[in-house]
């Protein structure tokens, strides 16, 4: 496995430039999995398969699914792909590389690990304070325009929000200046974690039945039903930060009925 990873990242090394890989490469890598991870749950949504594990019994409309779709790729092309070629000179003055040596795993779980905790962080109070009156009303209440969020609402957002919470998830690379194949991971992990929140089915293999702490799906559609002074519910991946400040009372006591 070593082998290939090493033999594959030299092709990408001779072939294209550093700045190629970390900004168009990135965005190619963002997209690939985002899409690949979110559109099948608007099949999943369209036939109604696997309906028995879907967390609410209303479904979206084509012509909203479509709207969604068609901003995604607006908000990526003018928001997205700028930003990261603006942020390409400050991960490089960080010490971000793409040479050899590859960094070890456990350098690369150490690293992606900071990640998660100063992301949970960062993304709780920047998202809790855009549920405050003004700032949901002009700014957050575009990402909350689906209460019954499918994959790719996850990143259906105002251009202000993604500036906002995307500044959550640059910072712990930035801090740390690391190695472009940490950063391509960590990015993978996100998208994947944020569109598996938003999917609308909670699933016996959810990652929600296994991880501790781990909210997933069942716990951001919770945020996603409620109005907005009342949701809760404001974490990222781990659900550490709301338990601490008691803002997922609502979704545990609603939890605590289901099961008994």
């Amino acid at each position: 496995m070593d082998s290939l990873v090493k033999s594959g990242w030299q092709y990408l090394i001779t072939h294209f430039s550093d700045f190629q890989l970390a900004c168009i490469g990135s965005f190619i890598l963002h997209e690939s999995v985002f899409f690949l991870s979110g559109l099948p749950f608007i099949f999943l949504e369209r036939t109604g398969l696997l309906s028995n594990y879907k967390i609410q019994a209303k479904s979206n409309t084509p012509e909203a699914q479509g709207k969604c779709i068609a901003q995604l790729l607006c908000y990526h092309l003018f928001v997205n792909l700028p930003l990261m070629l603006g942020s390409y000179p400050v991960f490089k003055f960080m010490g971000m590389q793409s040479s050899f040596p590859l960094p070890s795993w456990k350098v690369v779980s150490a690293q992606i690990l900071f990640y998660f905790i100063i992301e949970d962080f960062v993304f709780y109070w920047g998202h809790r304070i855009l549920h405050t009156k003004w700032l949901y009303k002009n700014v957050h209440s575009v990402h909350h325009e689906y209460a019954t969020p499918f994959g790719l609402t996850s990143e259906y957002a105002h251009p202000a929000e993604i500036l906002f919470l995307g500044f959550a998830t640059i910072i712990g690379p930035a801090l740390t200046g690391p190695h472009l194949i940490t950063l391509w991971l960590w990015m993978m992990l996100r998208v994947i974690e944020t569109v598996e929140a938003h999917c609308g089915y909670h699933f016996p293999w959810s990652p929600s039945n296994f991880l501790p702490l781990y909210g997933g799906s069942d716990f951001h559609d919770y945020h996603h039903r409620l109005l907005y002074t009342k949701s809760g519910n404001y974490s990222s991946t781990f659900v550490y930060m709301d338990w601490i400040f008691g803002t997922d009372k609502g979704y545990r006591k609603l939890k605590a009925l289901k099961e008994t």
